[in-house]
């Protein structure tokens, strides 16, 4: 397996972001992380490289703004005193108008090389949100996305992706939670995977061991993997 690089501390659009690059990539990933996220990316790295042999560029951004820049839309508080603004739109643009075109110049990508964007947890959602209200992804990695979110479901019965694969996951113990609100996320994610698969999508739904903590680096590998090697080939 060839080495693959890491350039740390580099700012896109006041931004701090870490890329990472394979020799004549084919897929172009990204995701948004937090700074514990932040922290594991190179076993995250690792491991979609151990799942998969084809080349990429990967882009990790800085949220700082958690319930704000991922949020699309204003909600309660869920847990915690700190309710959900509705940055997402604002943190879609710097991806589509800042980040992809740095990262298509910086690395002589073709123009039309699939994306892929994907995250975990409130993350996760995100990424599923930019799956159906833009046609700048080819395919979405949600591992275990926040789908108890408010309006979520009547969201997605009301809308169509515009990207082609998606690919789902949670954790087992996830939905056996005392927080009622929390506790929907299984029957929601199933819902989810069905309706997807009633519209033609190419969907996976995964179920892993443990809770919403356990190795959420490599349940974002699985799905950046799965992303890059079930969907449309170059």
């Amino acid at each position: 397996m060839k080495q693959i690089q890491k350039m740390n501390n580099t700012i896109i659009g006041g931004r701090p972001c870490a890329i990472y690059s394979d020799d004549t990539p084919r897929y172009l990933l990204i995701q948004p992380v937090d700074k514990r996220e932040a922290e594991t990316l190179d076993k995250e790295i690792a491991h979609i490289k151990l799942l998969t042999d084809t080349s990429f560029v990967f882009s990790s951004f800085d949220i700082t703004d958690w319930n704000n820049e991922l949020s699309p839309w204003t909600a309660p508080p869920v847990f915690g005193k700190e309710p959900f603004g509705n940055g997402a739109d604002r943190t879609l643009t710097y991806i589509k108008e800042i980040l992809i075109p740095y990262l298509k110049k910086q690395f002589s990508l073709n123009i039309d090389i699939p994306v892929v964007i994907g995250g975990y947890s409130l993350a996760g959602l995100f990424a599923l949100w930019t799956g159906y209200t833009s046609d700048s992804f080819s395919a979405v990695a949600a591992a275990s996305p926040s789908v108890w979110f408010q309006d979520w479901s009547d969201f997605t019965d009301n809308h169509s992706p515009a990207a082609n694969s998606i690919y789902l996951s949670l954790g087992k113990k996830e939905e056996k939670t005392r927080n009622m609100v929390m506790a929907a996320v299984g029957e929601n994610i199933r819902r989810q995977y069905d309706k997807l698969k009633s519209q033609g999508i190419s969907v996976v739904l995964e179920w892993n061991e443990g809770n919403h903590f356990t190795e959420p680096e490599i349940r974002t590998a699985k799905g950046f993997a799965w992303c890059i090697d079930n969907k449309i080939r170059i």
